[in-house]
């Protein structure tokens, strides 16, 4: 068997049919990964890394969280045009309603038979924030954010984590400042799950491969800590 892939719907609290990317190993099961979405929406990139987890033995699904503002939204990384729409569409985004829908989708991987009913969540830029959101809402296996601004606004929900959590920033995130980066640091000083990695001279969204964003160095350090992290927390059979 194979790595397969195809689209999914996804029953949300209120009755929607909200679609997802989802990709199973070639295992046939294994622990659940919710991928959340940058600001783009759902691009090759996102559905790469839902492969490259499923590789890993992991179910991934990458829930479509603008599927109650567009369909199928997927813009350009590489243009300011393209910033300038995902922009637009995170500022009409009900970001409680999008953690809710997150928090669906995480109950939809846990029911299905191939996770076992384990799964976590991994973010990346505005859903590494709502990674952390998910996570003080309900009670993923596992959380990965990756450069998730605004977290520092929030931390004091950081006490209603109890999970593993594993945070990713760059010292140059014209987006996410140093200091709140040290400030998740500090708040989760305590944890004993808690890991934060800050990548020397990295930018805001350093591992989408664009070059707009891409930091290489950052994106080949930070991706083995998280799959090294997962295999400690989720381990799978990949």
């Amino acid at each position: 068997m194979t790595l397969s892939d195809r689209t999914v719907e996804i029953t949300t609290h209120d009755g929607g049919r909200m679609p997802g990317y989802f990709a199973l190993p070639a295992s046939g099961g294994g622990p659940g990964l919710m991928v959340l979405q940058e600001i783009f929406g759902i691009t090759e990139y996102l559905k790469q890394r839902a492969r490259d987890l499923a590789a890993l033995g992991y179910v991934a699904l990458v829930p479509d969280l603008y599927w109650r503002l567009a369909s199928n939204v997927s813009l350009p990384e590489d243009t300011q045009e393209g910033l300038q729409q995902a922009i637009g569409y995170v500022q009409k985004l009900d970001e409680p309603r999008a953690v809710d829908d997150a928090v669906a989708a995480l109950e939809y991987l846990r029911g299905l038979p191939e996770t076992g009913s384990k799964a976590g969540v991994l973010g990346f830029c505005m859903g590494g924030r709502l990674a952390y959101r998910v996570g003080v809402a309900t009670d993923p296996d596992v959380i990965v954010s990756y450069y998730g601004s605004g977290i520092a606004g929030q931390l004091d929900d950081a006490g209603r984590i109890d999970g593993p959590i594993i945070f990713h920033f760059g010292t140059a995130d014209t987006y996410l400042p140093v200091e709140e980066a040290e400030a998740i640091r500090q708040a989760f000083s305590g944890h004993p799950g808690a890991e934060v990695y800050l990548h020397e001279g990295a930018g805001h969204a350093f591992d989408n491969p664009s070059p707009m964003f891409h930091h290489h160095e950052a994106s080949l350090e930070a991706w083995p800590q998280t799959t090294a992290f997962l295999k400690r927390h989720l381990p799978s059979q990949g």
